[in-house]
């Protein structure tokens, strides 16, 4: 148990769990970039839906952020207050917009799995085996309080935060509250279910993203393509799971054209793909406790 170290053997044990946290933090990120055919979404092959940033603009934020996600950890595992993590967060998106000009590429990211990076050290610091449970059930102990009643400002308010307040989409701050369940159940489910049918890391990213563009309420989809195109990435998300998903035969090219489908309608799933890179960081994590 941490709490029977000295002082300085647990502040550098806390500083070495942070740096590996840190690391796959940024390699889940990249894993999500590096995903591809992945609709919509930016990826190393091409720009998707968007027109003001392409892999290059990621690749800048990632390296924006390997400090921040260092720093939160060590807060979670100090025992930080919420308004702590809030800082780091905020501080962290100003790095992030210095370094793409402006453009909006990890914001979604630096929230979600800065908490969970912050939860992680929270875990670690407290003992026991770094599980998928107990990561959840130190979220849920260390800020849930403050993550219900978070809301920001009107006038900070993104475009997601903009859309949930006229559509009703539940955004980021409510899967927070609500412990993350798409990155617990849905991400880290179909992540572990896929690997475990004997098919690679690939495959179960894809398959873990997919399944949360059927579960999860993105406000960027809603932003760009209002309700009509949140339905349709529903309706493309489920017709590519019920057909078996990367099982299928022929999955990529199903994959691919449902990418360019998204492209014409202008639509990018963002949400689900910060979901899924917390999920990536989440079972890279608690790989060794769960196998």
């Amino acid at each position: 148990m941490m709490d029977t170290l000295s002082p300085a053997t647990r502040v550098a044990d806390v500083r070495q769990f942070a740096r590996r946290a840190a690391r796959l933090a940024i390699a889940s990120l990249y894993a999500e970039l590096a995903l591809y055919p992945k609709p919509g979404l930016v990826s190393l092959v091409d720009n998707g839906s968007h027109a003001d940033m392409n892999a290059a603009t990621f690749m800048r934020s990632l390296f924006s952020l390997r400090h921040y996600f260092r720093l939160i950890c060590q807060a979670g595992a100090n025992g930080a207050p919420f308004a702590t993590l809030k800082r780091l967060g905020i501080e962290a998106e100003q790095r992030m917009l210095r370094a793409t000009g402006g453009i909006n590429a990890h914001r979604g990211a630096i929230f979600s799995l800065g908490l969970l990076c912050a939860a992680a050290g929270r875990a670690f610091a407290h003992g026991g085996a770094m599980t998928a449970a107990a990561l959840q059930s130190h979220l849920r102990a260390g800020w849930d309080k403050e993550l219900a009643s978070h809301v920001a400002p009107v006038n900070e308010r993104s475009h997601g935060l903009s859309v949930a307040a006229i559509h009703g989409a539940r955004g980021a701050r409510h899967e927070a509250a609500d412990g993350l369940p798409s990155v617990f159940r849905t991400g880290l489910g179909t992540l572990r279910r896929t690997l475990a049918e004997g098919r690679g890391p690939t495959q179960a990213r894809i398959d873990a993203l997919f399944a949360l563009m059927m579960q999860v309420s993105d406000t960027n989809v809603v932003h760009r393509g209002g309700p009509q195109g949140a339905a349709f990435v529903r309706i493309q998300a489920s017709a590519f799971r019920h057909a078996g998903g990367t099982a299928s035969n022929g999955w990529e090219a199903h994959a691919l054209a449902i990418h360019r489908a998204f492209v014409e309608r202008n639509l990018s799933p963002g949400g689900a793909a910060d979901l899924l890179a917390a999920s990536c960081f989440v079972h890279a994590l608690t790989a060794e406790h769960e196998r």
